[in-house]
């Protein structure tokens, strides 16, 4: 074979691979190699579900906030009651109906009605809190009645509805936050 056959065979052989490389170099890795790990797993949509419940609930309901401090003369109320949602998740949690098999026993509560009322409303005396400070307790206790109508439907053995149109549930909840207690520095002020 020529010298000329042989540059000629070199030169194809690396268009080739040029051309069918996706950027990649083989036998470099640019990450850790997790193995059959690496694989992704479709989750069943119950799970997902869950997990995004949780979520949604410790952003918006399972944390206490640190508000100012509580200003002689201005109300001391407080003015937060609990939305909709953080009532309808807190009913779910204490009696789920979610699920059911379809066709065999299903649950549905329609024309739901919330009423809140404030039971409690009352702040603690001014105590030291590891990694916050000085504070001072407020809660807020709230009773909710939910109205509903509760339809059953069950479909084996003998396919029937069962209808309660005047199906009500208490739940309570309560709504605590802490306030700063006397000459608060935020370090918003200071200047560099």
């Amino acid at each position: 074979m020529s010298h000329r056959m042989v540059i000629a065979t070199l030169g194809l052989l690396l268009a080739a691979a040029s051309l069918s490389s996706t950027g990649c170099m083989i036998g470099l890795k640019a990450g850790p190699h997790l193995g059959p790990l690496g694989i992704p797993v479709p989750i069943s949509p119950y799970f997902q579900k869950k997990e995004e419940d949780q979520f949604w609930a410790h952003e918006r309901y399972d944390r206490a906030p640190i508000l100012g401090p509580l200003v002689p003369g201005a109300p001391t109320e407080a003015l937060d009651p609990p939305s909709d949602d953080e009532v309808v998740r807190a009913w779910e949690k204490a009696n789920p109906v979610q699920g059911g098999l379809p066709f065999l026993h299903e649950i549905q509560r329609n024309n739901v009605r919330i009423v809140t009322e404030k039971i409690a409303d009352y702040i603690d005396p001014p105590r030291v809190v590891p990694l916050i400070g000085p504070v001072q307790l407020h809660h807020a206790h709230y009773k909710c009645t939910i109205y509903y109508t509760e339809v059953t439907r069950v479909g084996w053995p003998v396919p029937h509805t069962l209808t309660d149109e005047d199906s009500q549930e208490v739940i309570y909840i309560d709504h605590n936050h802490f306030h700063m207690v006397g000459n608060v520095d935020t370090g918003a002020g200071a200047g560099f």
